[in-house]
Parts: C-alpha cells; structure tokens; sequence
C-alpha cells in the first residue's frame, strides 16, 4: 500500500466519527484505530506466507524439540501504570532535564510521570494513582507498547 493512500486513509478516520477502519489487500493488512486523546494509530502487517509443505523425510533419527526454559513471571505488588499507547518512552521533558519521577517519588493522581512520543506528538502520561513509585519497567529511549507496565505505584 503507498504512503499517499495510508495518508488518505488516516486522514479520513481522523476527520469522521469512524473509530477503527481494517483494510485487507495483497499487499498486507492495515488497521487504524482513532483513541480517545491521542493520535490515530496504525498498525501494518506484511502478509502472511503460506504453509511451508514438511521437509522429506531423512535416513536419521529426528532431532528432539528444545524448549526454552519459560521465563518466571513476578507479578508486581501495587499499582501498575499501563502505556496508553505505542510510542517512544522519555523519562524528561528534553534530553538533559531532571526527570519527572525517580523511585521513592511521591506521587498524586494528575502528577505527569512520562513522556510518550507517538508520531511526532509527545504525549504526557500522568498518573492515575496516588502513592509512592516503587519500580520503574522502562528505560529512556524505549520503545513501548500499548498496555505495557510502566511504572508500579504503591
């Protein structure tokens, strides 16, 4: 799909009441969902390959699957701030200003904790929660996820 055309399309969901639009052609898959405050998104997905028929069968034993040991997941005590959307996370407001929170910063609800650039918008994230930041999950530079842990609030 050309740039023109996405452009088009953006601009379209951004400007009616359309909330989500998802185009499927062979080139790909294009999906835009327009948030409540913050910039459409848009998500590519190159398309998917079709099966690989299975390879012929060798005069050898077959090799055993390896699996990975799975990794512990520690569910963190607190309040978990979430990223509301995709972007680049920043810590300051410019690359050599304070932070706006470091662990053991008290904090209250309507306090800005981050900085999320998506699209060329930076965007304040601030907190939903009063308390005390215990962890903070991302470093500066990061590229996040909607719905990644950020920060837990105790």
């Amino acid at each position: 799909m050309d740039l023109r055309k996405l452009k088009t399309l953006i601009d379209l969901v951004s400007d009616s009441n359309v909330s989500e639009l998802e185009i499927t052609e062979a080139e790909g898959k294009v999906r835009i969902v327009k948030g409540g405050f913050a910039p459409a998104q848009v998500t590519y997905a190159p398309p998917v390959a079709a099966a690989v028929p299975p390879a012929a069968e060798s005069s050898g034993p077959a090799p055993a699957p390896v699996s990975a040991p799975a990794p512990v997941a520690t569910e963190p005590s607190g309040h978990v701030v979430k990223s509301p959307m995709v972007g680049t996370f920043y810590r300051s407001s410019s690359p050599g200003a304070k932070s706006f929170i470091e662990i053991g910063s008290a904090v209250k609800t309507g306090d800005t904790l981050c900085i999320i650039e998506a699209m060329k918008i930076l965007n304040e994230i601030e907190s939903d929660h009063t308390g005390t930041i215990t962890q903070i999950l991302c470093e500066n530079g990061q590229a996040v996820e909607y719905g990644q842990p950020l920060f837990v609030i105790e």
